[in-house]
């Protein structure tokens, strides 16, 4: 078979994922200890390269799946960095992904056999190369994204209470926010359905669980809103 471009260097095509999942009191980053050089030993993201047969997503897909076994993860493209001295292994560039996923769907001891652990995005460790540069970014995205998509419900499990929903989000914005008001604009929304069902591990009164009704959810999703807590 012919081969073009065979005058040109090839650059090696690398994936990050900044995984984001929710543990009912702090948002949380999986990260893994890297068992290869450069920088073996040091905290990473999990990541690695492109295959000649696969896009992008696939890649990244592939990645988070044998990592997690799972498919169903919301997971969006980010940003691409190519300093030329960024990876001092090879010349790479790298297409960072960030994705959520419920810390409950897990299977925890499969994630363990793969060197991964979860750390708190309030207190994160340095990261190898420019992954912190990465995180933040997907920071300052996931917090542009839950203010218009109910991108952020993705990290809570099946049924959750309305405290649990607020104290997500007072995660995620690194804020407190007026319980009264968080709640009727929660409400509002009307894409919440009550259940007969109440949580009393906080406390003896308890708060009633909810789960999402999937039809408005989905609108809500394709068509955006403004949730200004």
């Amino acid at each position: 078979m012919r081969r073009f471009y065979a005058e040109h260097k090839k650059i090696f095509v690398a994936i990050d994922c900044i995984i984001f999942g929710w543990d009912d009191e702090q948002l949380k980053l999986l990260i893994l200890k890297r068992d290869f050089e450069p920088a073996k030993g040091q905290n990473s993201l999990i990541g690695g390269f492109v295959r000649e047969n696969e896009s992008l997503d696939e890649a990244a897909r592939r990645i988070l799946y044998d990592l997690t076994g799972l498919s169903d993860i919301y997971l969006e493209q980010l940003n691409a960095y190519g300093e030329v001295d960024r990876d001092p292994g090879e010349r790479t560039i790298s297409v960072a992904y960030f994705a959520l996923l419920k810390i409950q769907n897990l299977d925890a001891e499969h994630v363990r056999e793969h060197g991964a652990h979860w750390v708190n995005i309030s207190n994160l460790p340095k990261l190898i190369f420019d992954h912190n540069l990465m995180v933040q970014k997907a920071i300052r995205r996931l917090r542009r994204r839950a203010k218009s998509e109910p991108t952020g419900f993705e990290l809570l499990p099946k049924k959750f209470t309305l405290p649990q929903l607020q104290g997500l989000y007072e995660e995620i914005y690194q804020a407190k926010f007026d319980n009264r008001n968080c709640r009727k604009k929660v409400l509002a929304m009307n894409i919440l359905k009550k259940l007969n069902e109440k949580d009393k591990s906080c406390s003896k009164k308890g708060a009633y669980f909810y789960k999402f009704d999937k039809k408005k959810y989905d609108r809500l999703l394709r068509n955006g809103f403004h949730f200004g807590i």
